[in-house]
């Protein structure tokens, strides 16, 4: 199985950039999609009123999954690799 990797840098309340990526099938292209499950993950983040969009989350590359992303993916239809800020 390939996974989208879709590079994500979100602005926090606190001015800082969370970086992030959405993990999602190579399958799903609809970026609205996408752009809903970086709003999940910023809700278990307290930062659910920041702004997501195509300027914030760009597709990057399709990588071969790996077991725990895909155990994820296939509960809840992706996986968020934390990069930076993201505490």
């Amino acid at each position: 199985m390939k996974v989208a990797v879709w590079d994500t840098y979100v602005t926090k309340k606190d001015t800082t950039v969370m970086h992030f990526d959405i993990l999602v099938p190579e399958e799903i292209k609809d970026a609205t999609q996408i752009y809903q499950y970086g709003k999940e993950y910023l809700k278990t983040k307290n930062q659910e009123e920041q702004t997501l969009t195509s300027k914030e989350c760009r597709f990057c590359h399709l990588e071969t999954v790996k077991p725990h992303w895909e155990e994820a993916i296939n509960k809840k239809g992706y996986f968020i690799i934390e990069m930076e800020n993201c505490n």
